[in-house]
């Protein structure tokens, strides 16, 4: 019995020792792996000459730019290879991009030789406003006209219909305006005695394009008026002079309108940071100029051509200075382009007597008229000639046109036009076909004084 007893208990340690080992067998650990050495990423780029193939592609793409720069300076082997064609485009590029420009740039990029401009011209269509955009469009610069033909004329600018740079709007600048353009000229405003009288306001006009100017960011040139030095204490006049007005006479509505236009400008400049360029116009003739409009060389070219007496109002003693049309329209270019705010007198400096002028008309126009004296109208400038030292110095600028010279000129060049007087205003058309026409039935109704009443009136009616 004890020996069975012994002989199991062998057999049962037996397997007792054996079995750890086979139970123990799948749950022993995995063998470690040998560490790697270099990380994974860097491990990818050694498989298939991937990191030989990248250094391949960097040294080409080195070569490539140290080599550029020497071979743009060589013509071109081969008009039709595409790597000339890309050397030749970057290397236009870089110059674009690395040349100076000379002119402040600021948010109007004036002053770029190249670059076209677009310009708005207000007052584009009347006597110095359509020269302006002539001078403009020659420089190859787009233009638009504002005008609502008061006193400007369809035919001072329908030489450049058809012209894809040129656009013409009729519009009153009294009511606002969107447009984007770069630079405003700013000339809308009836200038002589006869046309500001009817129509005496010219604020609005400016406070709206003073706006438009802020709202767009263009530079802004106002044409004020030597009318602002009214009857002058101070001869020849300077821009720092304040001016002699009567603020409450016949003509102070033109005087203090421009005054208050300089104003205005000078308070969105200071304030709202408008880049605005202020000329003071002094007496201007030339061709397109209306006649019967209320201004001494205008009132006896036309009295010479029709054989009538010269009217010298006062003694004849009264000087004024005459600058002809194309010497202003250089100046206010100059202006525009420069960086000087002003305001600058633009003026010929040449002084004149009005028997003087009468004189010179006679000579130009006929040698057999008379000279008629009258009374003289009230708060009339006994003397005015400018001081252009300014203008010279900042802008480079002085009037080359003498009035022996420029009153020829503008006797020869009166525009061709279907009415048989070119020099009227657009105001004075209604008025003359009227009279013209006195006894055709229908007038009223159809005819040239109720297109006179739509032309005042601001309809949308375009002359002939």
């Amino acid at each position: 019995m004890m020996k069975q007893l012994h002989k199991q208990s062998s057999v049962n340690h037996r397997r007792d020792e054996e079995t750890p080992s086979t139970l123990s067998s799948p749950y022993s650990p995995k063998a470690l792996k040998h560490p790697r050495s270099l990380p994974r990423s860097i491990n990818y780029l050694f498989k298939e000459q991937r990191l030989l193939f990248i250094l391949v592609g960097i040294l080409i793409g080195s070569t490539f730019f140290i080599l550029q720069p020497t071979l743009s300076r060589f013509g071109p082997s081969d008009p039709n290879s595409a790597m000339n064609t890309v050397s030749r485009s970057f290397s236009t590029a870089h110059d674009l991009v690395s040349k100076p420009t000379h002119a402040k740039v600021g948010r109007v990029p004036v002053g770029l030789g190249k670059r076209r401009l677009r310009i708005v011209v207000t007052g584009g269509a009347g006597f110095v406003g359509s020269h302006l955009v002539d001078k403009l469009l020659d420089r190859g610069n787009d233009v638009i006209v504002i005008d609502n033909f008061f006193t400007g004329r369809k035919n001072n600018v329908v030489h450049h219909f058809g012209n894809p740079r040129f656009e013409l709007i009729r519009h009153d600048v009294v009511e606002p305006i969107l447009l984007e353009v770069d630079q405003i000229y700013h000339l809308a405003c009836p200038a002589s005695p006869v046309h500001y009288k009817y129509n005496p306001t010219n604020v609005m006009g400016t406070l709206n394009m003073l706006g438009l100017a802020k709202r767009i960011g263009a530079r802004f040139l106002l044409t004020s008026t030597s009318e602002v030095y009214g009857d002058p204490l101070e001869h020849p006049q300077k821009e720092t002079y304040w001016g002699n007005v009567n603020p409450i006479g016949e003509r102070s509505c033109y005087d203090e309108g421009k005054r208050t236009a300089e104003t205005l400008a000078m308070d969105y400049h200071r304030g709202a940071d408008v880049e605005v360029r202020i000329a003071r116009i002094f007496n201007t003739y030339g061709p397109r100029m209306c006649l019967d409009d209320g201004r001494v060389v205008s009132n006896f070219v036309a009295q010479a051509i029709r054989k009538q007496p010269l009217t010298v109002y006062g003694d004849g003693k009264q000087t004024r200075s005459f600058q002809y049309v194309s010497d202003l329209v250089n100046g206010l270019m100059a202006l525009m382009d420069g960086e000087h705010v002003g305001p600058f007198n633009l003026g010929n400096p040449g002084e004149f007597t009005m028997l003087e002028l009468a004189e010179v008309v006679k000579e130009t126009i006929d040698s057999s008229a008379t000279i008629e004296f009258r009374s003289n109208t009230a708060d009339d400038p006994h003397k005015r000639k400018p001081d252009i030292s300014k203008a010279k110095e900042l802008l480079n600028w002085e009037p080359k046109v003498s009035l022996r010279e420029g009153l020829p000129l503008m006797v020869r060049a009166s525009p061709s036009c279907h009415h048989p007087n070119p020099f009227l205003c657009s105001s004075q058309l209604g008025r003359s076909l009227k009279d013209d026409m006195e006894g055709v039935t229908g007038i009223e109704e159809n005819g040239s004084s109720e297109w006179g009443r739509q032309r005042l009136a601001g309809s949308s009616v375009l002359p002939p």
